[in-house]
């Protein structure tokens, strides 16, 4: 029997990131767990995270999981090198902000980040940073707001148009030719930074890259699926079973999801109250 991969993030930003990985791994039986009962992450302290993603993840190896997604950027920054560090034995994939082909790719030498300030904070980022734009300009945004707009389902409403109008016009004036999206949730905005940013400036969603590196370790490591049947996804979260299905309907289209509920108990998560 094929070991499921385990998918995680504060809310339903990492959906951007399974939709990605189902892409290339149509088969691949996935536990996607959302944190709702902590959503944002994105302004929480970096060690509360990194024991939420540690909690998290032993509930996902404890189900089976053989491999571990950390599919939020602030989780990525906070936990991953701690992650991989208390659980050698699993192979994790985790979020990095994509500078690197924003910086190769840009014309202008102008390129725009938007990420949460966990992330523009954490340590993983600032590595990126020195390895890879030195020869560009940087221009960064914290987009207050845009997650709770897409953990609402609304991720082309009024509100997220002024929440993005207001950071990418300042570098749209400033010659951006490329924006990085930091944020996992922020995928689900792509239709209204296009909008606002015009068809010249390029939008650089990390997920189809994250989704090859899975791909590539699963083969490494594990029996690949023979790609005869759909995939089967388990859903679970830690708030609202119904408002987690709501939405993963409106952002994905899915109908029905099944959704299970999970509980936080003494800082680890238990599938019953």
């Amino acid at each position: 029997m094929t070991r499921p991969i385990g998918v995680f993030d504060s809310g339903v930003g990492g959906l951007s990131v399974l939709r990605a990985i189902l892409a290339v791994l149509p088969s691949q039986p996935v536990i996607y767990l959302s944190d709702q009962a902590h959503v944002p992450y994105g302004q929480r302290p970096l060690r509360e995270v990194q024991a939420f993603s540690k909690a998290i993840t032993r509930h996902l190896l404890d189900e089976g999981a053989a491999l571990v997604v950390v599919a939020c950027n602030t989780a990525s920054a906070a936990a991953l090198h701690d992650l991989r560090q208390t659980f050698p034995q699993t192979p994790f994939v985790g979020m990095e902000p994509a500078v690197k082909p924003a910086a190769l790719s840009t014309r202008s030498g102008v390129v725009g980040v938007l990420a949460t300030p966990a992330t523009f904070s954490g340590a993983l980022y600032a590595a990126t940073m020195v390895r890879f734009a030195s020869d560009v300009v940087i221009l960064q945004d914290t987009c207050p707001g845009l997650v709770a707009e897409i953990e609402r389902g609304t991720p082309n409403s009024p509100q997220a148009y002024n929440i993005l109008e207001n950071a990418l016009r300042p570098m749209l004036a400033q010659g951006i030719d490329t924006i990085v999206l930091g944020c996992t949730h922020y995928p689900f905005a792509i239709p209204v930074i296009a909008e606002i940013a015009g068809p010249d400036v390029e939008v650089i969603d990390p997920a189809p890259a994250v989704a090859l590196q899975v791909k590539r370790l699963l083969g490494n490591h594990f029996p690949q699926t023979d790609g005869s049947q759909p995939s089967q996804i388990r859903y679970l979260t830690s708030g609202s079973p119904k408002n987690m299905s709501e939405l993963i309907t409106g952002l994905t289209g899915e109908s029905e999801p099944n959704i299970e509920k999970v509980f936080w108990q003494d800082r680890q998560l238990t599938a019953c109250s």
